[in-house]
């Protein structure tokens, strides 16, 4: 049983002594696994290179730890629930038995498509359970996994396809949100026929929309599945494997392909689950992530399997069909412990409290809060209105690139404060600098959020560019890994993030970089040149607010507008659309022609009584007429 920490002094111990003793305390919670061999080297690390490994020389496959060594107590008890998009049509639950069963036969399916260790497989789903099932199958086999949000484009989807150099494209028909109808197959065939690696698709019948199958290459998951053996051994895998390869947007230039390698992730994110929510046995854990996010992967997927958990998948969105969607999840399946966004609470808080009426949540014992720093007012909100004073908030930060949660409460175990991520778990030795880079300590101080010492949930790499891996997140700061954040440490020792301090966008919890953004702005036929900058928005937590420069006068602002959001929306996805284009003669730069995003971000937020040094721009008259254009369309 992986350790459980049961009181605030146990977690101070137990910080304590993974900081003076990390290998012998990471060594204590990986024995709790099953492994086909032993390591023989805890931990081999420098931040130069930079070098992480973990476990050396152990062997493993993370499917069985998932699934396999649960089913002699476990069998019979449901592993996932799938609550669909309409709340009219069936639930689906599969216990651990029949998802044991369902990967193994797809795990056949990939190898009868000559799928084998160390193959990448695009996942391209809705949430069903297929999805999970399509990722542990590519664990079990040895390939990795590379799963890619549905809501994105075809061009964004080819990127990410050739990118990896997949072989395998795992698909649907299509599926529902709310009303809108988006057809998986299409987009999936227009970014294949840009993406020379694939040879095959496999495509699951979800809603019997009309799709075209191209002979050789495209095959319907159910005709595979029935022909396909239920006994599949796990193949052997060494500790530092590549498990799977998440895109995430960088400040600048393509999405960057974060590596995961298997033991130290499996170790990592099953303790965090189990740790920060308190998990017990026979609780009902619902996360409201896609999978196609890491909160996906390690808090629906990887982090309640490895525990013996219930994780329940949502399919729908929190509005659909009525305001009240989520109590009446928790309501009908007697949630104990709810994992969402702040943006989706703010999104409901406008709404009242008609919606809970009805709706019984007694049932919650925990709540979470995840994907950006949740604000005060929704975090009061959350606490009185759905847990009811009673249940605590882990108000919890991480990154994709960290694989698991690194600061947040123990429910029920550390002190809460509002709007604090609070303190790091086990294992985390966390630093704050000044732009030096000098460290800054003890309390009441505010700096860059760095980390000095591995985790086993680091990512190991950029997949194919270990270069960037090391200047993105090695370079910044000697022997650190910045972690992009800014944040303060309080009177009482809390850790407050107060957001990026790179050009990425935090938008309703979906990270994008300005560099994607404009550069998809900077396509349409009339804008010569953009800037893109986040301003404080009451829902989403970042709006993105897009400065351009025409060539030509436009027959129509409104129709620039759409075409452009349009735009951004088919190359990198709807929710990347700008939510205010203003339309500048001018951009502030520097004579080395740097723009002074810093200018533009303080405009937006409508904080211009204090702009700072204009002195070396080109044109500083360009900024007040930005000012004055700003405050025509805010």
């Amino acid at each position: 049983m992986i350790p459980l920490i049961d009181s605030f002094e146990a977690y101070q111990n137990a910080y304590q002594r993974s900081i003076d003793t990390p290998e012998e305390f990471w060594d204590d919670v990986a024995n709790t696994f099953t492994w086909k061999q032993k390591w023989d080297q805890t931990l081999n690390w420098n931040f130069t290179e930079p070098k992480i490994e973990w476990f050396v020389g152990g062997k493993l496959n993370i499917t069985e730890n998932c699934l396999d060594r649960h089913l002699a107590n476990r069998g019979n008890q449901t592993a996932i629930i799938w609550e669909p998009n309409n709340p009219l049509d069936a639930v689906r639950k599969l216990t651990y038995a029949e998802l044991h069963e369902q990967v193994c036969k797809f795990s056949n399916v990939l190898l009868s498509l000559n799928v084998n260790k160390g193959d990448r497989v695009c996942i391209y789903m809705p949430m069903v359970p297929e999805a999970a099932v399509a990722m542990l199958a590519c664990a079990r086999v040895g390939a990795i996994h590379s799963v890619v949000f549905a809501g994105f484009s075809s061009s964004s989807l080819s990127d990410r396809i050739n990118d990896a150099s997949c072989k395998l494209l795992i698909t649907a028909d299509g599926m529902t949100r709310g009303e809108k109808k988006i057809d998986l197959k299409q987009i999936a065939d227009e970014a294949m026929a840009l993406s020379p690696t694939i040879s095959n698709c496999i495509v699951y019948n979800h809603k019997s929309f009309p799709i075209a199958m191209q002979a050789d290459r495209d095959h319907d998951w159910m005709s595979l599945m029935d022909k396909a053996s239920v006994q599949n051994e796990a193949i052997e895998m060494e500790s530092e494997d590549p498990l799977f390869v998440l895109y995430t947007s960088g400040s600048t230039g393509k999405p960057k392909g974060i590596m995961h390698t298997t033991a130290g992730y499996m170790v990592y994110t099953a303790y965090t689950f189990k740790n920060v929510f308190q998990y017990k046995d026979q609780d009902i854990f619902c996360c409201t992530a896609d999978i196609g996010w890491v909160t996906g992967h390690s808090y629906i997927v990887y982090g309640p399997l490895l525990n013996g958990a219930t994780t329940l998948m949502f399919e729908g969105i929190p509005s659909w069909p009525d305001a009240g969607r989520f109590w009446s999840l928790i309501d009908k399946h007697h949630v104990n412990i709810f994992y969402t966004a702040p943006t989706a609470i703010r999104s409901l808080e406008v709404f009242g409290l008609e919606p809970f009426v009805g709706k019984d949540l007694s049932s919650l014992k925990v709540l979470g809060s995840v994907g950006e720093p949740i604000n005060e007012e929704a975090w009061h909100w959350y606490h009185k209105n759905v847990g009811k004073g009673n249940c605590p908030i882990v108000d919890t930060w991480w990154q994709t690139e960290t694989g698991g949660i690194l600061i947040s409460p123990l429910a029920n175990i550390t002190p809460l404060k509002p709007a604090f991520a609070t303190l790091p778990l086990p294992g985390v030795q966390l630093v704050i600098v000044d732009e030096k880079g000098e460290e800054l300590h003890g309390n009441n101080v505010a700096g860059n959020l760095c980390i000095k010492f591995p985790w086993p949930g680091l990512a190991r790499s950029i997949y194919g560019d270990h270069e960037r891996f090391k200047t993105t997140y090695f370079s910044t700061y000697e022997n650190k890994y910045f972690t992009g954040d800014g944040c303060k440490r309080d009177e009482d020792g809390y850790i407050r993030i107060t957001g990026r301090v790179d050009d990425v966008i935090n938008v309703s919890g979906h990270r994008i970089g300005t560099g994607e953004v404009e550069d998809a702005m900077n396509e349409h036929g009339y804008i010569i040149e953009s800037a893109v900058v986040g301003y404080p928005h009451d829902i989403k937590g970042q709006g993105i607010w897009a400065f351009v420069i025409c060539d030509r006068e436009h027959h129509s602002y409104e129709q620039l507008c759409n075409e452009a959001k349009a735009h951004v929306a088919k190359v990198i996805g709807p929710f990347a659309r700008p939510d205010r284009i203003q339309v500048v003669a001018a951009l502030p730069k520097t004579r080395s022609g740097k723009i002074m995003r810093r200018i533009l971000r303080k405009i937006a937020e409508g904080d211009t009584s204090n702009l700072g040094d204009t002195s070396t721009l080109i044109d500083p008259a360009v900024v007040d007429k930005i000012k004055a254009g700003a405050e025509l369309i805010r």
